[in-house]
């Protein structure tokens, strides 16, 4: 009986409780960290075991630039800061929108970026640093499918950070 009482006495089950209590916390705490690596991972055993692509992890984005010369500036930085692992520079384009109340009209240069879908938030901030427009055009288009071999380039291309 003094066995059992030693075991059940309330400083005890309290020690076990607070010690319980501690590795349920840091490992919630440790899964919140390791989930971006352990979802890559999960995506690229995926893609190798079922030979198919896991639809969204790639992405094109759509950035418009008043110049051939700005949108060569962008291009190039997105580039050197390994981003992207292709830029088109699409030649100029006639667009309208409204700005300010006012329909504008004018020419612009359409870029095409081919990135990881997780590179699309610091893509986005590092483009609105450079970009002369006040609000520039930054639109993200999930990829759902093409060629294994180019998406594969993509990520040997684009590090994931």
């Amino acid at each position: 009986m003094d066995w059992f009482y030693s075991r059940c006495h309330p400083d005890h089950v309290s020690r076990g409780m607070n010690r319980h209590r501690l590795v349920i916390f840091w490992s919630v705490i440790l899964s919140m960290l390791l989930y971006p690596v352990i979802s890559m991972l999960a995506v690229q055993l995926y893609t190798e075991l079922s030979g198919s692509y896991a639809a969204g992890h790639h992405s094109v984005l759509l950035i418009n630039c008043p110049t051939e010369q700005t949108a060569r500036d962008v291009a190039r930085y997105i580039m050197e800061k390994r981003m992207a692992a292709c830029v088109n520079i699409l030649p100029r384009t006639s667009t309208m929108y409204y700005w300010k109340g006012e329909i504008q009209d004018s020419s612009e240069i359409l870029l095409l970026v081919r990135t990881r879908t997780s590179m699309i938030p610091r893509l986005t901030d590092l483009i609105k640093t450079v970009h002369p427009y006040q609000t520039p055009e930054i639109l993200s288009l999930p990829i759902q499918d093409g060629s294994l071999s180019y998406m594969k380039w993509i990520d040997d291309a684009v590090p994931n950070v």
